[in-house]
């Protein structure tokens, strides 16, 4: 019997696929349980729509996410602290501070997890590249200058 699942079931396959299920295990299991459902052609056409709306908003978001990159890495954010004779900060800026002056500055809001200090965080007067992960596989890079107060 020919299922397309709904959720993902170990050994079967995984959530939007049309299997072969042997027909007790899917009417007795699969079925009852909600795990799937009968593959009559007018769920097969209901599941190619579905897969062509994910498909569209998944492309629909990743170019978002490359012109907020884009957008992104034109920006520099500047932020304040104090600092010793040789340019040394007194403690130091971490993604926390970058991401609230960034979402002060230039009204973009990005989680801090998103973001990358080489060296873990800023402790020095100067410019340093923060990279910010935008969406899976696109990237940005933003200066962060700082500077004394």
């Amino acid at each position: 019997m020919k299922v397309i699942l709904l959720q993902d079931v170990k050994g079967l396959g995984k959530k939007g696929q049309v299997v072969n299920a042997k027909d007790g295990y899917a009417r007795n299991f699969l079925l009852p349980r909600n795990l799937a459902k009968e593959a009559t052609e007018g769920n097969i056409k209901v599941l190619e729509e579905q897969k062509t709306a994910q498909k569209i908003k998944k492309e629909e978001e990743l170019t978002n996410a490359k012109e907020l990159a884009e957008k992104i890495s034109n920006l520099t954010v500047e932020l304040k602290g104090k600092a010793g004779e040789n340019g040394k900060l007194f403690g130091s800026i971490t993604t926390m501070d970058v991401s609230e002056a960034l979402k002060a500055q230039h009204k973009i809001d990005i989680d801090r997890r998103k973001m990358d200090i080489e060296g873990g965080n800023i402790k020095s007067i100067g410019t340093t590249i923060v990279d910010i992960k935008v969406y899976p596989n696109v990237s940005a890079k933003l200066k962060v200058k700082v500077i004394e107060e």
